[in-house]
C-alpha cells in the first residue's frame, strides 16, 4: 500500500489490508500548520457533507476497472451538502477533483474486494468539525478496512480538523475525563500485510496531545520511506504484532521521536521483530529512537540528529500514568538491538538512556559508531541491567 498526501489530523485507519500502495504528498492537522513558523493558522475551505461508505458493498462484479468522480455523485465541493458522493465497486478508481475542498464525516471503504482499488486525492479532504457525527467511534474517521490490492494516491490535503479535539482533550485540560477519549493519530495500519508509503508531509503543532504520526500495530512487511513527519508525538510509532518494518529516508521533528511501543501494557504480551531504520534525519525532538514498554532483531543506523534530547532510549519501566506504577514481576524481554552510525546534538547531557529491567534485563544490545554531543562537549550516557557491547568509536560510553 502506497500512500503520498499531506496530513493534517486524521485519523485515516487501513484494517486488514493486503498489499497496498499509499502515496501522498503530504497530510496534515485539522486546523493548518505552518511548519516554517512553528505554529497552527486557521483555515477555512469550502465543504460539503459526505456519507458512510460502510454499508456500501464492494463485491459488485465489472469486466473492466471503473472510474468514479466523487462530483457525479453529488459532491460539489462548494459548500453545500450532499447525501452520496460515490458508489464503489470491484476494480475501481475513486476521484476526488483538483480545485475543490470537500467535507467528510467517518467513512469506511470496507471490503472485501477481489480486483485492485485506487484513489485519487487531488485536492482536499477534510473532517466535520461537528463532534457529534463521531459520537458512534470516536477512533477512526477515514478507513479503508479488508481491502486488497488498495492505492491512495494524488498528492491531495487530508485534513483531520485536528484541532477541536486537541482543546477538548484530558492531556491539555485536567477537568476532561480520559476514558473514552478518542485516538488523534494520523495514520494507522492495523493487521495490514504488504504496504509501501511513501512521499508523505504529516503536520501538526509540537503541543498538539497524542498526535502520533505514522502508527503501526499487527503489520508484516512495511516499507515507509522519503516522508516529513512534524508533530506532537511519536514521528513513528510500532507496536506489538508488528514484523518486517523498514523506513529509511525520514525527517522528523518537531515530535516525541521514533518509538516502539508502549509495549506490555496491563502485563499483557508483545511482540516487535525485524525492525530496520536506515537514514533519518531527527531535529529538535523530544527522543530519538526509543524503545519503551510497560513493566509486566532490530536495528536503528545511519541517523543524524540536531538537538534532540534524549537521542537513544530503552524504557523497560515505562509508566504513562499520573499515579506511580507498581513494581511487576514480569516485563517484556529487549534484545538483539543495532544502533550503528548516529551522530548529532544533544540538548540534554543525558542522551543516553538504557533503563531495563532488573528480572529481565536487556540482551544483544550493540552500540557502534556512535557519536552524540551536548554543546560540542561529550555527553553521558546512563546505562542499568543491560548487556551491552561497543564496536568503534562510541561517545558518550555505557561502559
Amino acid at each position: 500500500m502506497s500512500l503520498q498526501t499531506h496530513f493534517i489530523p486524521s485519523l485515516i485507519v487501513f484494517l486488514l489490508s493486503f498489499p497496498s500502495y499509499y502515496s501522498f504528498p503530504g497530510i496534515s492537522e485539522a486546523s493548518g500548520y505552518d511548519a516554517s513558523a512553528g505554529r497552527a493558522n486557521p483555515w477555512y475551505p469550502s465543504t460539503i457533507q459526505g456519507r458512510n461508505f460502510g454499508s456500501s458493498k464492494m463485491g459488485r462484479s465489472l469486466a473492466a476497472v471503473k472510474t468514479f468522480n466523487v462530483n457525479d455523485y453529488g459532491a460539489k465541493g462548494d459548500g453545500s451538502d450532499a447525501t452520496e458522493a460515490c458508489s464503489l465497486s470491484q476494480g475501481s478508481v475513486i476521484v476526488v477533483r483538483k480545485n475543490k475542498n470537500y467535507l467528510l464525516k467517518p467513512i469506511t471503504f470496507e471490503g472485501p474486494c477481489k480486483s485492485s482499488i485506487t484513489v485519487h486525492i487531488y485536492e482536499t479532504l477534510q473532517a466535520s468539525a461537528d463532534r457529534s457525527a463521531y459520537s458512534k467511534d470516536l477512533t477512526r474517521w477515514l478507513v479503508f478496512e479488508n481491502v486488497q490490492i488498495l492505492a491512495v494516491e494524488g498528492g491531495g490535503t487530508i485534513n483531520g480538523n485536528g484541532k477541536i479535539w486537541w482543546e477538548n482533550s484530558c492531556k491539555v485540560n485536567d477537568d476532561l475525563s480520559c476514558k473514552d477519549a478518542p485516538t488523534k493519530m494520523h495514520v494507522s495500519f492495523e493487521k495490514c500485510v504488504g504496504v509501501e508509503v511513501s512521499g508523505l508531509t504529516i503536520t501538526a503543532p509540537a503541543d498538539s496531545p497524542n498526535t502520533d504520526g505514522i502508527h503501526v500495530t499487527r503489520t508484516q512487511n512495511i516499507q515507509i520511506s522519503s516522508s516529513v513527519i512534524g508533530t506532537g508525538d511519536d514521528c513513528i510509532s510500532i507496536v506489538s504484532g508488528s514484523q518486517k518494518v523498514q523506513a529509511n529516508g525520514i525527517t522528523c521533528g518537531p515530535d516525541h521521536g521514533i518509538s516502539f511501543g508502549s509495549l506490555g501494557d496491563g502485563n499483557s504480551e508483545a511482540h516487535v521483530s525485524d525492525v530496520t531504520l536506515n537514514g533519518a534525519t531527527l531535529t529538535g525532538t523530544t527522543n530519538g529512537v526509543r524503545i519503551k514498554t510497560w513493566q509486566g532483531g532490530s536495528k536503528f543506523q545511519n541517523i543524524e540528529m540536531h538537538n534532540v534530547k534524549n537521542t537513544i532510549i530503552i524504557d523497560q519501566k515505562y509508566c504513562d500514568q499520573d499515579k506511580p506504577c507498581k513494581s511487576q514481576s514480569r516485563a517484556v524481554q529487549v534484545q538483539n538491538v543495532l544502533y550503528r552510525n548516529i551522530k548529532g546534538t544533544s540538548s540534554s547531557s543525558e542522551t543516553i538512556q538504557i533503563d531495563c529491567s532488573e528480572k529481565f534485563p536487556c540482551k544483544g544490545i550493540v552500540l557502534q559508531g556512535i557519536d552524540l554531543r551536548v554543546g560540542g562537549k561529550a555527553a553521558i550516557a546512563e546505562c542499568n541491567n543491560a548487556k551491552i557491547t561497543e564496536k568503534g568509536n562510541v561517545s558518550p560510553s555505557c561502559t
